[in-house]
Parts: C-alpha cells; structure tokens; sequence
C-alpha cells in the first residue's frame, strides 16, 4: 500500500553545496534575476533536517562556493536509468520504438557533481567510444510500488539534468549486450546543478534540454520528444518494486549523441560537456583521461 501524503516541500529547488566555512550544506539557492540557472546562484537558504521527511527552510543565507551532486550518496539507493526514450534518438540507432522501458542501473559510485571531471579509466581509453547524454532525471520524493500515472507526481520531488556518460565500446561489442558495463564507472553520472520541484516544473513534459561540448551545440530537443514520460515511467518502474526517496531515474538522452554521427564525435582528454534543462540549469563537466600528463 503507498500512504499518500499531500505535504509540499518548503523550498521550490534544492542544492547542496560547499560554503566558504568549509561546511557543506543543504539549500534552496536564490537565483539572480531573470534567470532559472541554478548554477548561476551564490547564495542560498539553509534547509535544515531531514530533506525527504520534515525539511525546514531557515531564514539563514551561506555564500556558494561550489556546487555538490544536489543529493549526497548516502541519500540515494539506486539510480535507475531508461534507454531508447526519445523518438529521434531511437530512429538515429537504427533500433525499433520499444514497448516497454529499456531498464538499466548505474552504481552509486557513478554519482557526481555539476562541476565535477569526468574520469575516464583505463580500461575505457583501450578504444574510442566516450559519449554524452544529456537526460531529464527524476528524484523520487516519497516511498511507492505500484502507482498509477495518475498518481506518479505524488512521490516525485523534482528534476535535475543529468549526464550518462557512455563508453559504445564496452557497452555494445565487448560488453556482450550488458549496457551497465559500459555506463556504470565512477563519477559517470554527473547530475544536478539542483532539484526543481513538480510544484515548479509539473510533469516536466515539454523543456528544452540539450547538449555543448566545448561551446558548441551538438543535442538540442524537447522533453515532448519522450516516448514514456515522467508518469507513465515512475508508474512502470513501481510495478512489483519498490522506489525510495532519494531514488534517481535518468529518462533517456534526445538525438544527436557522438555515436550517431558521421564520423563518430568521441569524447577526448580536455573536452568540456555542458548538458542543460529548461527551468533547472546547466551541469559543466571537464573530460579527464586518469594517467594523462598533458595540462589542460
């Protein structure tokens, strides 16, 4: 049975984030005018207690001086993730619409910042094949299994943008078929720069997202482009299993990924990826290759 609660957060986005104390805090940042870019915030109000059960937002205010994965580790239980959830993006591999989501996990230790490298291990430098996709990533709020699209946003706390940085390689040929093997290394799953609430975004159904590598736009789309949206996803996951709050589901990435071009756009040591969402903001992730002494 899932226990309905109608309480809404006290804040309508969330950060957590480094101050100039060196204490690292929970907040809900104050964004300069005439933007909805949560990375460009410096300040922000405290949140204190328990973010998902009785969150407090205080009159407090602490300088930024730097962004954190919106959610700690410790806070999250799984990160779930959807593939082929684009139109577009389906039709540029060459692979049929599905019928039901493509289900994958990614590790806890694959969690990262909006300003955090991305490290790329050996094992993926063996061949080409690192690529972006900027995706829609849902946080679950409340506990629920079993839920109707009706009821979905019930349990949903908000949005970030999120990066499932991909190793083609390793997740089609040498990885056997098991996407995970190349999708799950550590810090490939940058995500944030915070969480907008469903108060503000509502079921997320048509914002702007897309994608820059070092400045220049290579994914831009809708979220109107999505085959299984916010409802109809959080709905079909709880079937038989249980979601948790603090749980992430990245959506799925819109067309225009490196795979699917003529000659494929890799990743390489130094490259800057920005993946962005309307109404939440922008992640900006510097491509490191682990044993690289060449200076950035």
């Amino acid at each position: 049975m899932n226990r309905k609660e109608t309480t809404m957060p006290p804040f309508s986005r969330l950060i957590r984030f480094l101050s100039q104390d060196g204490r690292i805090y929970y907040g809900d940042p104050l964004l300069p005018a005439n933007t909805t870019d949560i990375s460009q915030a410096t300040t922000a109000r405290l949140i204190s207690g328990d973010i998902f059960r009785s969150p407090v937002l205080t009159g407090t205010t602490k300088p930024i001086s730097r962004l954190l994965s919106p959610l700690a580790q410790n806070d999250i239980s799984s990160i779930r993730c959807l593939g082929l959830n684009y139109a577009q993006h389906a039709a540029e591999a060459s692979m049929p619409i599905p019928q039901y989501p493509v289900l994958f996990y990614k590790p806890p230790a694959a969690l990262a910042g909006p300003a955090d490298d991305i490290p790329i291990p050996r094992i993926a430098q063996e061949c080409p094949g690192v690529d972006y996709e900027c995706e829609l990533v849902i946080v679950m709020g409340k506990k629920c299994r079993d839920v109707s699209e009706k009821e979905a946003l019930e349990y949903v706390l908000g949005y970030a943008v999120g990066n499932d940085v991909s190793h083609r390689g390793w997740q089609l040929k040498r990885g056997g078929g098991q996407w995970g093997i190349g999708k799950g290394f550590d810090g490939w799953a940058p995500f944030g720069p915070g969480i907008v609430t469903t108060e503000v975004l509502g079921d997320a159904r048509d914002l702007g997202i897309g994608t820059k590598l070092n400045g220049v736009v290579v994914q831009k789309s809708s979220t109107r482009d999505l085959i299984f949206g916010v409802k109809s996803a959080v709905s079909w996951l709880s079937k038989g299993c249980t979601l948790g709050p603090g749980d992430l589901i990245f959506t799925g990435t819109p067309q225009g990924v490196g795979m699917g071009r003529n000659p494929p756009l890799w990743l390489k040591h130094g490259d800057m990826v920005e993946v962005s969402l309307e109404g939440v903001g922008t992640c900006q992730n510097r491509v490191v290759f682990e044993g690289h002494t060449a200076r950035l």
